[in-house]
């Protein structure tokens, strides 16, 4: 998808907020999303634009689309945004794009003039109830940020951090669907197996019996995910060079973990109750045609590290299969709050450029045995981690001060709070907040709004 008129940064908006230096949504965005509002029965798709949001339910009944128009129409019949997403790309999303841009422009009259049609089609985002974008049929997580994948390895096999696998095949496994919920939901602290109490008897160990109860060691994962467009049929591969025309757009992705219940349940099939409690994404989509001036080379391997087999491996993917995004995790604690205290930035990151497998080679290989993809999946990264240590993505690295004497953990180093509190994993009332943005001279700053969560008490007994 090229660099166009869409991307122009001297490109302004009727919508003032839209012109905005710092906004998320300037007219260079426009992101999907699904929301709520009080007076309808169902929720509309709209695109983010400024502090608005535009009904595209209200544009298509209006006839602005010109031919369009009528596979718009035909998407409404199904679930709107998802019905969208399976049109083919080449097709639909261009023009879509391209005619939003001309409508919203500050020099176009159509929409900006027309008071009784601007005022049903463009709506405050403080009215709306934020959905998740998709149905989301089915997700996926992966690990594939190596600094988080090493950082992690160390904790637990400090000479080799890296299993033997990792730098020849995606790792993965299939989530929840059905507990991912929009940012701005309450994520209830799980309850779960514990492992028994150390014991240096292995004797012993084998016949204690594990524990039960709220999680002790609850944590955020800071991830991207990307939705599926169009997807394939049963049996049928995705190869390398077609797989980013399945991809329709970018969110971000708290995928909630209980590190406690992990640690007991995840050997030998991996994570299962410790994830799938709950999972928080951002309502808005990015889509790749917005993302377009961002892409740059994909993670650039160390010298002696394997070459991918050839059906993960793509020239052009490797000159610009990854996405420049900066990422930040804040948090504020219920006491913060209480005394008007500003949530305080845990982490930033510039490293979802280096995930060690771009979101292509992770479609491909997620379709390579005939998977069959359906539009509205989500995909999501794994925790996105830098080298330093201001740069991870969960409390588990950040707390993490590496190994002493005979290459035994530490203890944990807590971070500290404004509030005087601290820190070595989440506790009831806090409230963690993901925001993400891409910036580049020459172009428009971009944002992906917030993915933003409280935890709340475990359940009673």
């Amino acid at each position: 998808m090229p660099v166009n008129e869409t991307h122009d940064p001297g490109l302004r908006s009727w919508v003032e907020s839209a012109n905005e230096p710092q906004t998320d949504f300037p007219i260079q965005n426009l992101p999907f999303c699904q929301f709520d509002l009080p007076q309808l029965d169902h929720g509309p798709v709209g695109v983010v634009i400024g502090d608005r949001l535009l009904r595209l339910d209200v544009l298509v009944a209006a006839g602005v689309f010109g031919e369009i128009g009528d596979t718009l129409k035909e998407a409404a019949v199904e679930h709107m945004l998802d019905g969208i997403m399976i049109r083919p790309f080449s097709d639909v999303m261009p023009r879509l794009r391209s005619r939003l841009c001309e409508l919203l422009r500050a020099d176009n009259p159509l929409l900006r003039d027309n008071t009784s049609l601007r005022s049903s089609a463009l709506i405050s985002l403080d009215e709306a109830k934020f959905l998740r974008p998709s149905l989301i049929p089915n997700y996926t997580d992966f690990y594939a940020s190596i600094h988080h994948a090493r950082t992690v390895g160390s904790m637990f096999r400090p000479d080799n951090p890296l299993l033997p696998n990792y730098k020849h095949i995606p790792i993965g496994y299939h989530g929840r669907a059905s507990s991912i919920v929009a940012s701005g939901t309450d994520i209830r602290r799980p309850r779960g197996q514990q492992s028994p109490p150390e014991d240096p008897a292995a004797e012993r160990r084998a016949t204690q019996t594990p524990g039960f109860g709220p999680s002790k060691m609850l944590d955020y994962e800071l991830e991207v995910g990307f939705f599926v467009g169009p997807g394939n049929e049963l049996g049928r591969p995705i190869p390398i060079g077609e797989a980013e025309s399945h991809i329709f757009g970018l969110c971000l992705v708290n995928d909630w973990s209980a590190r406690d219940i992990q640690k007991w349940e995840y050997q030998p099939l991996g994570p299962f109750l410790a994830k799938s409690f709950a999972t928080t994404i951002s309502p808005f989509i990015v889509t790749m045609e917005a993302l377009e001036p961002f892409r740059v080379p994909a993670f650039r391997r160390p010298e002696g590290d394997p070459r991918p087999l050839p059906y993960l491996w793509s020239d052009a993917d490797q000159a610009r299969g990854a996405i420049d995004l900066t990422l930040e995790v804040w948090l504020q604690s219920e006491q913060m709050r209480a005394r008007g205290l500003s949530p305080v930035l845990l982490s930033k990151s510039n490293s979802f450029k280096d995930l060690y497998w771009t979101p292509a080679q992770l479609l491909t290989h997620h379709a390579s045995n005939g998977c069959n993809l359906q539009p509205g999946d989500l995909l999501a990264s794994g925790t996105v981690s830098g080298p330093g240590a201001t740069e991870r993505g969960c409390l588990l690295e950040l707390t993490w001060d590496g190994t002493g004497e005979g290459g035994k953990p530490r203890p944990r180093k807590p971070l500290q709070l404004p509030s005087g509190e601290t820190r070595t994993f989440l506790a009831d009332g806090d409230e963690v907040i993901f925001k993400g943005y891409c910036e580049r001279d020459g172009f428009r700053r971009i944002g992906f709004g917030e993915c933003r969560g409280r935890v709340l008490p475990a359940s009673a007994e």
